[in-house]
């Protein structure tokens, strides 16, 4: 420093691709809400050429993965009621974070500090005061257009007109590369959902024959998204006989009495799989995306950042850090039905404009339950929880289970033992109330990080 002494500062180099105006963004939310109610602020900025360097102040914290199994149940109060804060407060200046996690709230046990850092990701509300923001909304906005295609006011009455020429025949060119074999293999990687076969695929081999209607398509093997963007390549180009000419083309009239088949089933139909991809916000770390976001719903909001701190919670009550770990959105999904139910992900998704089909009526679980059980506290039999909390029966794992089952008693001997001096054998029901509150399907619904911090839970900090 100026004056001689030395202090530490926090370096974040921002990679030469990201865009300038998402760079002056983040900046603008560091030097507009950081600083602040648990908001990390900003020092200095430097810039040379492409590269940019954010200065900030350095905070000494502990890896989250480190003490969630160490936390007592007071210093997990403390950590959600500050985080709750934080995000109070950027929601205050219509700042959405988008990447709420804990990697991302820094936490200093000894000092009991906290920092929300990394706005990389932020979009801004309707009614946002981060001006840099409004310009990247409107920025995705205007690609967004780009990319949507109106539908029919009824989506079940989406098939062609009876008068429309039949598709054209999918050919794949004879000739093999070197690269063959590979996207061969990787196409045929099964994406299972339950154990099941994955349903939303074609068969590139066969097309409907009839003008008239869509039929379903039940597929032999399973074939996942790659498959069908290699196959979108090789479609063959329009017949040569089609005319071309500066006549303004008419549009497609669609019949009324043609309906698709595949609607609210678990099949799709060749004229869903010509749709073009839905278009929505889905920035975020996997595991603490909302369903809204997994969902695609393209009006989101504040409300994501508070699912994110209720899958926080929900590790710090549990002790299990990650607790959602999925491959894609629809497992992700698969993951929150199994912990929230599957009728209810379904009735929440109506809310929102969402149509979901499950192949299995997954019960909502008992969170405390479920939370005490996965720390040791509470000794319940398996059947009470589902199979993806259950330990592995199978054949090959059933000497590696008798051998073990001695060390899982002692172990959660010791873990009571722990438990009780953490406080964890009298957490109140009122954790568990804000956990559900804050784990919400419906985003309408859901509670706001300003109304959390007036939950009863809370009751002797406010004071």
């Amino acid at each position: 420093m100026s004056d001689g002494t030395r202090e530490k500062f926090a370096l974040k180099h921002l990679i030469p691709t990201s865009h300038p105006v998402r760079i002056a963004a983040e900046l603008q939310c560091l030097t507009v809400a950081g600083g602040q109610e648990n908001v990390m602020g900003v020092t200095y900025c430097f810039r040379k050429d492409h590269h940019v360097v954010i200065v900030m102040p350095y905070m000494e914290h502990q890896a989250f993965v480190d003490v969630v199994e160490m936390l007592s149940f007071e210093e997990v109060r403390q950590y959600i009621y500050h985080l709750l804060k934080a995000l109070k407060h950027i929601h205050k200046f219509g700042i959405i974070h988008r990447d709420i996690k804990p990697t991302n709230f820094l936490y200093n046990r000894r000092g009991n500090k906290y920092a929300l850092v990394d706005f990389g990701l932020a979009q801004g509300t309707l009614d946002t005061q981060i001006e840099l923001l409004k310009v990247v909304k409107s920025q995705k906005e205007s690609h967004g257009k780009q990319a949507l295609v109106p539908l029919p006011p009824n989506t079940r009455s989406c098939a062609p007109h009876a008068s429309a020429k039949a598709p054209v025949k999918r050919q794949c060119p004879n000739q093999r590369t070197k690269h063959t074999k590979e996207l061969t293999g990787l196409c045929k990687t099964p994406r299972s959902v339950f154990g099941e076969r994955n349903l939303n695929s074609v068969n590139t081999t066969k097309t409907p024959t009839d003008k008239t209607e869509g039929h379903v398509i039940k597929p032999t093997k399973t074939d996942d998204v790659i498959t069908r963007k290699l196959v979108s390549t090789k479609r063959r180009p329009l017949p040569a006989q089609a005319p071309v000419t500066n006549q303004k083309v008419k549009p497609v009239t669609l019949n009324p009495s043609l309906t698709c088949n595949c609607y609210m089933t678990d099949r799709i139909c060749n004229i869903c799989l010509s749709r073009k991809q839905q278009v929505a916000p889905r920035a975020g770390t996997p595991g603490f995306r909302a369903p809204e976001v997994l969902t695609k719903c393209p009006d989101q909001g504040t409300a994501i950042d508070v699912w994110s701190a209720g899958v926080i919670l929900l590790s710090l009550l549990s002790g299990r850090y990650p607790f959602f770990k999925a491959n894609d959105d629809l497992m992700a999904l698969t993951q929150i039905m199994t912990i929230r139910g599957s009728r209810e992900t379904v009735q929440a998704a109506k809310k929102f404009g969402k149509a979901v089909v499950c192949s299995r009526d997954l019960p909502r679980l008992d969170l405390r339950i479920l939370c005490e059980t996965l720390r040791g506290v509470r000794s319940c039999a398996e059947d009470s929880l589902p199979e993806e909390f259950q330990v592995s029966r199978h054949p090959a794992d059933a000497k590696k289970t008798q051998s073990g089952n001695r060390a899982e008693k002692r172990n959660s001997t010791d873990n009571a033992r722990k438990s009780q001096t953490a406080g964890w054998d009298t957490v109140p029901d009122e954790v568990y109330d804000l956990l559900d509150k804050l784990l919400d399907l419906n985003p309408a619904t859901r509670i706001t990080a300003a109304v959390a911090l007036q939950h009863p839970l809370f009751k002797d900090i406010r004071d």
